[in-house]
């Protein structure tokens, strides 16, 4: 074999193997990557039933309810424009409650979104980027900052 084939064989050769393993990371990736929704988001892409996500806002005023003894707990996230319900097997973070804002990862099934994990802002003046971000894309964002000083939950300081 001439040494030109040689190069060439040894090029198409690392192609392949750089191929099958770039193919191989994309596929472990594909089963970890968890996409965040609004409310707003879910209720338009409707992603599949089978697909991990995580969907934030603020957990609707009066919507909170449990069941089976308090290890099922139902309530509503909302990004002000729309709501998702969602249903959670298991223990609440000691800071989730009504008008707070929440991140919950899991799948919608049947329009209900069933949480696997639920996270809840850790202070009177953080919410998650993700919440965040969906409030101030709604619009709503001021609207929110504006409820927030009034309930006293924000320092009117700090609502800049």
């Amino acid at each position: 074999m001439k040494r030109k084939h040689k190069r060439l064989t040894f090029v198409a050769v690392a192609m392949l193997l750089l191929a099958g393993a770039t193919a191989l990371v994309l596929t472990a990736f594909e089963e970890n990557i968890v996409f965040f929704y609004s409310p707003t988001d879910l209720l338009a892409k409707q992603p599949a039933a089978d697909r991990r996500l995580r969907v934030g806002g603020l957990v609707e005023e009066g919507s909170i309810a449990k069941a089976d003894g308090g290890a099922v707990v139902t309530f509503r996230v909302t990004d002000l424009d729309n709501t998702v319900p969602v249903t959670f097997r298991g223990i609440l973070p000691d800071l989730f409650r009504e008008g707070q804002g929440v991140v919950a990862e899991g799948r919608l099934v049947d329009g209900t979104f069933r949480a696997d994990e639920v996270l809840a802002k850790h202070d009177e003046n953080y919410m998650p980027p993700e919440v965040a971000e969906a409030l101030k894309a709604s619009g709503k964002w001021q609207h929110m900052k504006d409820a927030m000083e009034d309930s006293g939950q924000m320092p009117e300081a700090d609502a800049r």
